[in-house]
């Protein structure tokens, strides 16, 4: 009786892959790949059945064919544009070396993924679907394993010192009717640091996968700002791993867009290493529809480690937004420090959140906390407000500002944190009394 459903989601699978062209490899790297793809036709795609799939309708990541995206025309200056950095394009998903600084920076080594997965000796052997393939359990993840299947497009970083300055990957999209697949490899070795920027719609329909494998005392702060074309879908998966004393701090800000999914996978595997993830997502559905999902797993597997989560969302006129956050706690991995926050504003009653922050804890000295709030805007602060002569919509984007504060606070470059901040004023200011 079993037996339909299963071929049916294989099938299903199958026509996603045969979408996407087999790049080609070295030996180690096909046999990756083939690994991938069988662990693919073995999950079949996501569902509104499966548990971490129920708040959202996956249907428009797993067609054969991409739904068609407007490009966003504007006059706004690029995001991160004003900062020193060495800046790399991909358009429509594909690397677009003509619009790039040249892939050179001091104590980071930089190659497209097809040349470093062409070679037959290279560190991305150890690190290409190894990552992703561990994320795969406790909760399956198909469009991460397609991405691994058939992404032939991407970059290999290895950062051996502190960068001298941030590497910013950026996103054009130029095709109504493009559907990329982008992996990225990063190794960060021991004592080495890096500031990773992105940006950009990417594509109509967008899947990327980032492995990062961080050693000892090494550190990786990643803040990216998802392009505010309103008519794209985008999935993308952060899987890292921590050695002791290592540190991965992640900020995403999200602005438009029909369907968003974020997952990110952080394995604590060395004692005393740190994680904070945060994000900021404002959505407005007058225009399109606005779905924004972060689902995240941390896994605390040593001892002493740190991690904390959070998350805040600002929707109005029936946008829709999702939290599924859940904490890890291995035997052994005891004096774990967990926080984990999701909290959203909706602006009107047609807006809805949904949560589903989780704790599973196998150590017994463990400080772990999660907290989950729905709410408007407080309307004695905007009397408040009101009164003292700020005008109605000022004072209520100041409010949603204070709001976002303390996910904002995550990022600890102050001019980095700035820039998000200018970008969430120029979003309510176009977005007043909507």
């Amino acid at each position: 009786m079993m037996a339909a459903p299963a071929a049916k989601e294989e099938n299903a699978a199958a026509a996603l892959l045969a979408r996407h062209p087999l790049p080609a490899g070295a030996g180690w790297a096909e046999a990756a790949r083939a690994a991938a793809e069988a662990r693919l036709l073995g999950m079949g795609l996501p569902g509104r059945r499966d548990e971490y799939w129920r708040f959202t309708d996956p249907a428009g990541l797993t067609v054969p064919d991409a739904p068609r995206a407007a490009v966003l025309k504007t006059d706004e200056a690029p995001v991160f544009g004003s900062m020193d950095r060495l800046r790399i394009v991909f358009t429509d998903g594909v690397l677009d070396l003509a619009a790039s600084d040249p892939l050179a920076l001091e104590h980071v080594e930089i190659v497209p993924l097809a040349e470093a997965l062409a070679r037959d000796i290279h560190w991305a052997r150890d690190l290409h679907g190894v990552l992703e393939a561990r994320g795969q359990a406790p909760v399956p993840r198909p469009l991460a394993a397609l991405n691994t299947a058939r992404a032939g497009q991407g970059l290999a970083i290895r950062v051996t010192g502190r960068a001298p300055r941030p590497v910013s990957l950026v996103y054009r999209h130029l095709d109504e009717a493009s559907d990329a697949l982008v992996h990225h490899l990063i190794r960060v070795e021991p004592g080495a640091s890096l500031t990773l920027l992105e940006n950009g719609p990417g594509a109509a329909r967008f899947n990327t996968v980032m492995e990062a494998d961080i050693a000892e005392g090494g550190t990786l702060h990643h803040i990216r700002a998802q392009g505010r074309d309103h008519e794209r879908r985008a999935v993308t998966h952060c899987f890292a791993r921590l050695a002791s004393g290592a540190t991965y701090k992640s900020f995403t800000l999200t602005a438009n867009g029909r369907l968003t999914r974020n997952e990110q996978v952080v394995e604590l595997a060395g004692p005393r290493a740190v994680v904070h993830l945060a994000g900021a997502a404002l959505g407005d559905a007058v225009r399109e529809a606005f779905h924004h999902d972060d689902t995240v797993f941390v896994i605390h597997a040593a001892e002493d480690c740190e991690s904390r989560q959070v998350f805040k969302k600002v929707l109005r006129n029936g946008a829709v937004g999702v939290f599924q956050g859940k904490i890890l706690v291995r035997p052994g991995a005891q004096r774990t420090d967990g926080y984990q926050l999701s909290q959203s504003l909706l602006l009107d009653e047609a807006s809805a959140f949904s949560a589903k922050p989780e704790l599973e804890i196998y150590a017994d000295d463990v400080k772990c906390s999660h907290g989950s709030t729905t709410g408007a805007i407080d309307d004695d602060l905007l009397f408040y407000l009101r009164a003292r002569g700020v005008p109605r919509d000022e004072a209520q984007n100041l409010l949603v500002l204070a709001f976002l504060a303390e996910a904002i606070a995550e990022i600890e470059d102050a001019a980095l944190a700035e820039e998000i901040r200018g970008r969430l004023e120029g979003w309510l200011a176009r977005h007043r009394s909507g």
